[in-house]
């Protein structure tokens, strides 16, 4: 089954934000790492399921999943979900920050 991918208004502009700081660091490159990180999310397409349950997955009452993108000190975290047919990109985050909670519970 192929799935169709929905990248949610707060990811994009989380990946955006990323894009915008790559930019600055490294101008040459962010492109590249921007590309490649639109293809790791489109490869969400097919069998979402091989990447593991996300460290939320707990705190929701669907499943969380997460795709890790990048390497060290550099990784970052795409959350999605799925629903019926469709992968839902939820968040792109700093590999290091600390874990998504419900509304509530507090996020740093």
């Amino acid at each position: 089954m192929t799935y169709q991918v929905v990248v949610q208004p707060s990811a994009q502009a989380e990946m955006e934000s990323a894009y915008e700081w790559t930019a600055k660091q490294a101008p040459m490159t962010a492109v590249r790492w921007y590309n490649r990180l639109m293809d790791a999310i489109r490869s969400l397409a097919d069998n979402p399921e091989r990447c593991p349950l996300a460290p939320e997955n707990d705190y929701f009452p669907e499943e969380i999943r997460n795709l890790f993108y990048g390497k060290r000190r550099h990784a970052y975290r795409i959350i999605f979900t799925v629903r019926a047919d469709a992968v839902h990109v939820l968040h792109f985050r700093r590999g290091s920050r600390q874990e998504l909670k419900p509304e509530g519970e507090g996020e740093t």
